[in-house]
């Protein structure tokens, strides 16, 4: 199935943190291009090279991939100082990253006072916090829609320093209304001025370029942050991110027609984590809990903060391959399932007396749902070891089998260790 597709978007299928940071590193080898179409520097994908571990906020996971290109589409926000810090810090690690990462013209500049505005916003919600990573992704989206935003082909203007000035005043406004200490916006623009031409030389235009691979017959692969379950309109808001991160976003957010989208690949957890705040229906507030944690290492690439971990929901599954059209499924972290006697599996919700089989909309109802549990035999055995799909004990194959009859979505994938080379492809 993997061979199958010309342009291939991969999406998390959970409320992030799936592991897309290391399926995409797998698949790069066979793309010429990867993508990324929304988001900014809160995501954190983490890929393991060799024993070396790169964790990656803005710049494509295949950048650790030599020849190939790595853009980051319109849909993206752009934190200027973090990204360049990235880079340089990817160059001083051995890796070329020269003539290989583009940047959208159309892509919008996240600055310092979007990241103090987050802070003090979610400062002021006290007990209803949304549990923002806090690096100025909701205040730079809230420009960008707002049509106040200044976007990286902005720069090329003359009057660029004044629009920087201004935007950081307009800043400084509601943080003095919070009664927050406000920033220089001299420092601000000076700080973006200084990068301005290095920054520019790395403009593309990201869905010409992306196109162009595609006609040329090259393979495409888009890469989204976070996950379904955080999308804007599809999430559990308002507790989610600000932008699209399901698979109809992937084409906006880098400039090419949908029809150009050959399949979606679902990354999920054999369990479930999330980060932050918000309904987490199989959330396990205890020993098994706590041992998912330790086993999985489940603290957040970006914030450092410990997730909060549950069994199996296929109810999510369910949902986010509908609102995504899933292909196929990656599923991680299968290895930390191993010492368990049993493990179980979310089929539906209790909630006011009622069996549902659907996701709901209605945030009251779901953070009252609880889950109704399927119970499965563990496999008791190391699967760190296996290459293919002999090799794993029975019974994690029967679990497997059994979250493809739930969601109706082929495993393609099966990842049994943080390193590149332990995965498994099914399909």
């Amino acid at each position: 199935m993997l061979d199958n597709y010309r342009c291939l978007v991969v999406v998390g299928a959970q409320w992030g943190d799936e592991g897309k940071g290391k399926i995409v590193d797998v698949l790069t080898p066979t793309v010429d291009i990867v993508a990324r179409y929304q988001g900014g520097a809160n995501a954190g994908h983490t890929v393991n090279v060799g024993g070396d571990e790169f964790i990656l906020h803005q710049i494509p996971s295949g950048i650790l991939h030599p020849g190939k290109r790595c853009l980051l589409g319109n849909g993206v926000v752009l934190d200027v100082e973090q990204f360049f810090q990235e880079l340089d810090g990817l160059h001083a690690r051995g890796v070329d990253t020269e003539g290989r990462v583009g940047v959208s013209g159309r892509a919008h500049l996240l600055l310092e006072y979007h990241k103090r505005l987050d802070l003090v916003n979610e400062e002021r919600r006290g007990a209803a916090r949304i549990g923002t990573t806090g690096k100025g992704i909701g205040p730079a989206y809230e420009d960008k829609i707002a049509r106040r935003g200044i976007r990286v082909a902005d720069l090329r203007a003359d009057d660029v320093g004044e629009k920087l000035r201004a935007a950081a005043e307009r800043a400084n406004e509601a943080l003095r209304a919070a009664g927050a200490e406000t920033l220089d916006p001299a420092r601000i623009t000076d700080a973006v001025l200084a990068v301005r031409d290095r920054l520019l030389s790395l403009v593309t235009e990201t869905g010409h370029e992306i196109t162009r691979a595609l006609d040329a017959g090259q393979r495409v692969l888009l890469e989204g942050a976070q996950g379904a379950l955080l999308d804007v309109d599809h999430g559990t808001y308002p507790f989610v991110t600000s932008s699209t991160t399901t698979a109809a976003g992937a084409a906006t957010g880098v400039g090419i027609g949908p029809t150009r989208l050959d399949a979606v690949l679902g990354v999920v957890k054999a369990y479930t984590t999330r980060v932050g705040s918000g309904p987490l229906p199989t959330e396990l507030d205890s020993e098994i809990g706590d041992r998912l944690r330790d086993l999985g290492g489940e603290y957040g690439a970006t914030t450092g903060r410990p997730r909060r971990c549950g069994w199996f929901d296929a109810v999510v599954l369910r949902y986010a391959a509908r609102v995504n059209g899933l292909t196929g499924l990656a599923l991680t972290k299968l290895d930390v399932l191993d010492s368990f006697d049993e493990v179980k599996i979310a089929t539906a919700y209790e909630a006011d007396g009622e069996v549902l089989e659907e996701f709901p909309e209605d945030l009251a109802v779901l953070e009252r749902a609880r889950p109704v549990y399927e119970t499965l035999p563990g496999w008791r055995a190391a699967t760190g070891g296996a290459r293919t799909i002999e090799d794993l004990p029975a019974r994690a194959r029967d679990y497997m089998h059994r979250i493809e009859e739930l969601t109706g979505v082929p495993i393609w994938l099966v990842s049994v260790g943080t390193e590149r080379g332990e995965i498994i492809r099914v399909r």
